[in-house]
């Protein structure tokens, strides 16, 4: 029976030192892996390579005539292969700027006076397109009107699906809402198309706003980083959260670490709603990246009968601020009329938000206690 003990020890010896040559070996192949990687990311080849994974495989299972059989000998290395994908994709990660836990100041992202991102919800309204001053005028008086975090909205220059729509104001929209923002001590947010109108849409708003359109707009990604300018970026319709960060990075690559990042819904093929607004990605992102987020249910919904509890639902999920689009006429509006609110509707959805108190009845007034 010692005998028998001292081989199984002896035997056991053996197994633990030849563990701890494998772990060694499964440490160095690691390395080698994470140097490729750096090596693959110099030269603009990043990504796996499916063809010489199965050629490893082939190769291995070819010489595997030992006790672990072909098909062991597979299982075993495919997960090798599978957690050397893993590490490059947490080295890639430990790189970019857009998961890194340092990016907001506890103050928030500040966008003038209106810090983003501290603890606060920010309200962004305004129409979807600056179509008068005497508009803007009722919107902006709207909007200064309400408590806490504000940020006039407005579209001067406007994407559209149809060319023969009308697409803003343009250079005099920019005027309109700068000049109306002062007057009520508001700040803006608007969208830049192009690196074209970089300049002047910079020049007249404190927020530049990257269509769901432009998500994918590197050039116009890598111009706005060099501003060092407030952004708020939005998801494209179709993008997925990774594609929405990795858009955030080009920004961040280029020094402009003021990045909001904003759920618009996504295209899915309900037909009930005009996008599918995605509240699980705002869970997300608040778990993968330290930047705010802003929920848009306007193009998200482009309806109004479920919006408030679409936008309750949006902070609860932990969103940073939400934003609407608000008209005084929503029915005569150039863009988007059935999508905005209009002035009762906007301050009915700021008391349900609990941002706004009910005003008090004229019948209340006039009761005696």
């Amino acid at each position: 029976m010692k005998d028998h003990e001292e081989s199984l020890a002896a035997l056991r010896g053996e197994i633990d030192e030849i563990n701890e040559q494998l772990l060694a070996l499964i440490q160095q192949r690691g390395e080698l892996v994470l140097e490729i990687a750096r090596v693959k990311q110099a030269g603009g080849l990043e990504g796996p390579d499916p063809e010489r994974e199965a050629d490893i495989l082939r190769r291995l299972t070819a010489h595997a005539d030992g006790p672990f059989g072909a098909s062991a000998i597979r299982d075993i290395f495919k997960a090798i292969l599978r957690a050397s994908l893993d590490i490059q994709e947490e080295a890639r990660h430990a790189l970019m700027r857009v998961y890194a836990s340092d990016l907001v100041p506890a103050g928030g992202i500040l966008v003038g006076d209106v810090a983003i991102g501290a603890g606060v919800p920010v309200i962004m309204a305004g129409p979807c397109s600056i179509e008068s001053r005497e508009q803007m005028e009722e919107v902006a008086t709207l909007v200064a009107a309400l408590p806490g975090l504000r940020i006039l909205r407005g579209g001067a220059y406007k994407p559209r699906t149809n060319p023969y729509t009308f697409q803003g104001l343009r250079e005099e929209g920019l005027d309109i809402l700068q000049e109306t923002a002062r007057r009520h001590g508001l700040r803006t947010v608007t969208e830049v198309l192009d690196t074209s109108t970089l300049d002047a849409v910079a020049a007249h708003t404190d927020m530049l706003q990257v269509g769901a359109r432009n998500m994918y707009n590197t050039e116009l990604l890598k111009a706005i980083g060099r501003l060092r300018k407030p952004v708020l970026l939005k998801r494209g319709f179709m993008a997925t959260i990774e594609e929405l960060l990795l858009s955030a990075e080009y920004i961040l690559a280029e020094g402009n670490e003021n990045v909001v990042l904003c759920e618009r819904g996504i295209r899915t093929f309900e037909r009930a709603t005009r996008n599918t607004l995605d509240i699980s990605a705002v869970a997300l992102l608040k778990k993968e990246t330290s930047l705010p987020v802003i929920v848009d249910l306007s193009h998200a919904l482009g309806r109004k009968d479920i919006m408030l509890p679409c936008a309750r639902a949006a902070l609860a999920a932990g969103a940073d601020g939400l934003m609407f689009e608000t008209h005084p006429r929503p029915e005569r509006a150039l863009s988007d009329g059935l999508q905005q609110l209009d002035p009762t509707e906007f301050h009915h959805m700021m008391v349900g938000l609990g941002l706004a108190a009910e005003p008090v009845s004229s019948t209340a007034q006039g009761a005696r206690p």
